[in-house]
């Protein structure tokens, strides 16, 4: 089981950017998957998640709005279109499942076992 993240960067407050998690070594027909950050500092928490049993999402109030998380079954892929982004979501992305769970709130706010690469998000004029 593998995932790796991309698309991380540098943009303007109220500026947008998509990441990418390439996801291998099992199908996203069944297990919850999830974008989480980690900024300076901080404890790294989760903020989308997708169940990909059922297309349920869950996210924390600070991106409610602003990001979507969705998937693409083909392409292996799960993608978190950010919009509107602020210095303050400035951190390090993570995407990570649990294989054995597919509630998206669950993944959110547990430490989930399998975690991909991060990709860095600066938010900075």
């Amino acid at each position: 089981v593998q995932l790796q993240a991309s698309g991380g960067g540098l943009v303007q407050p109220g500026g947008s950017l998509t990441l990418s998690c390439a996801v291998s070594g099992f199908t996203l027909n069944r297990p919850a998957v999830g974008w989480f950050r980690q900024a300076p500092g901080k404890e790294r928490e989760g903020i989308s998640c997708l169940s990909t049993l059922n297309d349920i999402t869950h996210y924390d109030d600070s991106v409610k709005g602003r990001f979507t998380i969705s998937s693409d079954t083909a392409k292996n892929t799960v993608y978190l279109q950010m919009n509107n982004l602020k210095p303050e979501d400035t951190a390090v992305y993570y995407c990570a499942t649990d294989l054995g769970h597919s509630s998206s709130y669950a993944l959110c706010h547990s430490r989930p076992p399998t975690w991909g690469t991060g990709t860095l998000v600066t938010v900075s004029s």
